[in-house]
């Protein structure tokens, strides 16, 4: 089973959910070869729900997935934190709606969760708790207490920053990083743009359809990252088409605004 652990399936964290988006995200995601994908959209996104609501309505949820035109989407999200740094939590539906009603008054910057709260939480149920990208500059994850640390599942080895920091640097660093935790390390592409599904990926020994299932695998290195040789062109491709459509939906709000 091949699966992405850090996927977005918004353009940007401002912009609407656009059900024709979602559609052509989820055919390329399984045109990438993807048979999963963990769903961590950005927790105080705009109308975080609504992704959720369509699922619901259009979708049937089998054991611990969405089952959506052959691929599995495991929901999930991702939180920043009051230290600096962002925490995929992927999980039960049920958990994940929880969980978001619990972070409602921590969606803002000057209340951002603190790491351990957020720790404390994701622990009170079946949670798969991912550091994501610990060495991107702007939300690193190496000022936390190894203590505090060590409570997460995994690293993300994360497309994005494989191709800004360095394919060789930044694999080593999460490495070297995750050892020194007793960590694994589990690969996510970062998309908000379906150009970047497949620079990274984890080819799992066994098919999985629960978080358990998942967690143990990831527990027991059960799996294989897959780096794509083209990954620089993916994300680099992916990045420019997501900056332009920035651009316009701006535009388009600034227009309806004068």
């Amino acid at each position: 089973m091949n699966i992405d652990f850090h996927t977005h399936l918004k353009i940007a964290k401002k912009s609407e959910f656009w059900p024709e988006y979602f559609e052509v995200m989820v055919r390329e995601a399984k045109i990438a070869g993807l048979d999963a994908i963990a769903l961590t959209e950005h927790f105080n996104t705009l109308n975080f729900l609504d992704l959720y609501d369509y699922l619901d309505a259009h979708f049937p949820y089998r054991e611990d997935y969405y089952e959506v035109d052959g691929l599995k989407i495991f929901p999930g999200m991702e939180v920043d934190v009051k230290e600096v740094g962002h925490i995929l939590l992927v999980s039960h539906r049920e958990s994940i709606l929880s969980m978001y009603n619990e972070l409602k008054p921590h969606l803002e910057e000057e209340n951002f969760i603190p790491f351990a709260d957020l720790m404390d939480l994701a622990e009170s149920f079946e949670t798969i708790k991912i550091g994501g990208h610990p060495f991107r500059p702007s939300t690193p994850l190496t000022q936390h207490e190894p203590d505090q640390l060590k409570r997460l599942d995994a690293l993300d080895l994360n497309g994005k920053d494989l191709h800004s920091i360095g394919i060789e640097e930044n694999y080593e660093n999460v490495h070297f990083f995750a050892e020194k935790l007793g960590l694994p390390v589990v690969a996510g592409s970062d998309t908000h743009q379906f150009l970047q599904y497949g620079s990274v990926l984890n080819k799992f020994d066994f098919d999985c359809s629960t978080i358990s299932e998942l967690k143990a695998a990831i527990e027991n290195k059960a799996y294989s990252i897959q780096i794509s040789p083209d990954l620089d062109f993916r994300v680099r491709s992916a990045s420019l088409t997501k900056k332009l459509v920035k651009q316009i939906l701006k535009t388009k709000r600034d227009l309806f605004v004068s």
